[in-house]
């Protein structure tokens, strides 16, 4: 399939030859982009617009969830904050409140700049082994 547009092949080649941390951090960066577009909506009062995004985001949310490597011993707690999240989502996308909206878009913000930590930390500690070999 040929992409006429040249954004939108540089947006599937951006997702095909990310890592998965870069992923993740694109996931993060897409859920608060729903979140934004639901606040609006709701302002607009555009349902059907508010509802499309805030479904987005909690497939994003959920698709979080599912991945969770349980491994982990964090994991416990981010799975908890996950199930929140996903919670006041469904709460916010029932009773139109932005407030709760705003709520969600804080942790994803923290999640999404932790995330972004971790990449920069795993960036700088491959730099160093590369250059001790």
């Amino acid at each position: 399939m040929a992409v006429n547009n040249p954004y939108q092949a540089y947006q599937q080649n951006s997702v095909n030859t990310a890592s998965p941390g870069e992923l993740t951090l694109m996931l993060y960066n897409g859920c608060l982009k729903f979140i934004k577009l639901g606040k609006q909506a709701i302002e607009q009062k555009d349902i059907e617009a508010k509802n499309t995004n805030l479904l987005k985001a909690q497939k994003i949310i959920q698709e979080f969830m599912v991945t969770l490597n349980t491994d982990v011993t964090i994991s416990g707690d981010m799975m908890v904050m996950y199930d929140y999240m996903n919670r006041r989502l469904m709460e916010a996308n029932m009773k139109n409140d932005v407030a709760i909206l705003d709520e969600v878009e804080g942790y994803v913000t923290e999640f999404r700049d932790t995330w972004k930590q971790v990449i920069q930390l795993n960036r700088q500690q491959t730099h160093r082994q590369g250059g001790q070999a």
